[in-house]
């Protein structure tokens, strides 16, 4: 299996931003690949003539890179093996260990000839006071999982036999893991990915949400994030997830689910999506949904009975995916009808998607159209099903997901 897929599209953002006067932000879920993708893009560094000595990188999850020293400490070690006259490169990884870390970026970035890459398995690393402190000076490059053609190319799978059975590679994708080095523990089996999942999620709850945040009520935090995992692509909101824990017999207040909602999605564990009016052109502040990062974190947030529905996975996925690709992603809500996705490409154009496992019935295609058809604009309108045989109709472009997701 092969130890790194090149994550191509990241290494190439990062290319295009070398020597940059930006600080380049690599934020993502833990154990996305961050560090990887770091040592990826210094071997691309070599490769382009860059001198070993001009390129340091300092791995801050391990303590004896920053125990009993304070910033101005590692400042001052970095600046006295920097080569004058040449570009340095510097790499900080998990930069937020560090307290006033944003006063070591800083410093740097200042510094002549030196090119400031760090990496944060936390939101909050942007948070207000380094966004202020480097407002306008740096460009965040979010990381995800691998996406369903990395994760195949990981497996060694090539995509250009075109009898494949997508459906069965589907299922192991979303029941098993999209995280990188879980995709490398396959051929230990099943149990093994589950330990791994269970560890990396443990670690996120410990170090970045229930310690920074002081959450001293274990059991309600692990209560919503179940109810949100068991939820996946329903319309939620504050009010109705306490209201219906408060039906379990618990009371939270809907202010603290606000809260806990707020640190899941600033560790990149789920990624909301607000809804947009699409009469009124604006967008709504109730009724969000909610995706997950990787589909096989469900087996461990909703346990083994994994409840939410293969329409909700697939659009999932397809929600991660348009994210990948660059868009600005909302619901899309009108009187009488919802799309899955309203998107904003990169170019600025609109584009809607609507998602739906198979179009199983006639009632399932009149739904899955029709909600696309109600749309009264020219705007490309997309559906996507793992059906084999797809049909257009009225402007709307049906489309089989696999091979979207895979761009053949």
């Amino acid at each position: 299996m092969a130890r790194y897929t090149n994550r191509k599209q990241y290494i190439d953002k990062l290319l295009s931003y070398k020597d940059k006067d930006l600080i380049k932000v690599v934020s993502g879920l833990r154990r996305s690949g961050k560090s990887t993708l770091l040592e990826l893009y210094r071997e691309q560094l070599f490769k382009l003539g860059v001198g070993k000595r001009q390129v340091q990188f300092y791995n801050f999850e391990l303590p004896e890179n920053y125990l009993n020293k304070n910033w101005d400490d590692i400042y001052f070690e970095i600046k006295n093996k920097l080569q004058a006259d040449k570009p340095n490169y510097v790499f900080l990884d998990e930069v937020q260990n560090i307290p006033l870390f944003e006063k070591l970026v800083d410093g740097l970035f200042v510094t002549e000839n030196v090119d400031v890459y760090i990496t944060g398995s936390n939101a909050f690393l942007l948070s207000s006071e380094l966004a202020t402190l480097l407002s306008g000076r740096y460009i965040e490059i979010s990381i995800l999982p691998f996406s369903f053609k990395e994760y195949l190319t990981a497996r060694d799978i090539d995509i250009s036999n075109k009898y494949l059975n997508y459906e069965a590679f589907c299922f192991d994708y979303i029941n098993e893991t999209s995280l990188p080095k879980g995709v490398e523990l396959r051929e230990e089996g099943f149990d093994k990915i589950y330990e791994y999942l269970e560890a990396i999620y443990t670690t996120i709850v410990e170090k970045d949400i229930t310690q920074r945040h002081q959450i001293n009520d274990k059991r309600a935090f692990g209560n919503i994030v179940k109810f949100v995992a068991s939820n996946i692509g329903n319309p939620l909101s504050p009010g109705n997830i306490a209201k219906t824990l408060k039906q379990d017999g618990q009371s939270t207040h809907h202010s603290t689910v606000e809260k806990y909602l707020e640190y899941l999605t600033a560790s990149f564990v789920f990624y909301k999506v607000n809804r947009f009016d699409l009469k009124g052109k604006k967008q709504l502040a109730t009724q969000e949904k909610y995706y997950l990062v990787d589909a096989g974190l469900l087996n461990v947030l909703t346990g083994k009975e994994r409840t939410t529905d293969r329409g909700h996975i697939l659009e999932n996925i397809v929600y991660l995916e348009l994210l990948r690709r660059g868009n600005k992603i909302w619901i899309g809500t009108a009187r009488n009808a919802e799309v899955d996705f309203v998107c904003k490409t990169r170019t600025g154009d609109i584009e809607y998607y609507q998602v739906a496992w198979e179009m199983s019935s006639e009632k399932t295609v009149e739904r899955e159209f029709g909600s696309l058809e109600k749309i009264n604009d020219n705007y490309p309108k997309y559906l996507l099903t793992t059906d084999s045989f797809t049909q257009d109709r009225n402007g709307v472009k049906h489309l089989n997901v696999f091979n979207w997701l895979l761009e053949l």
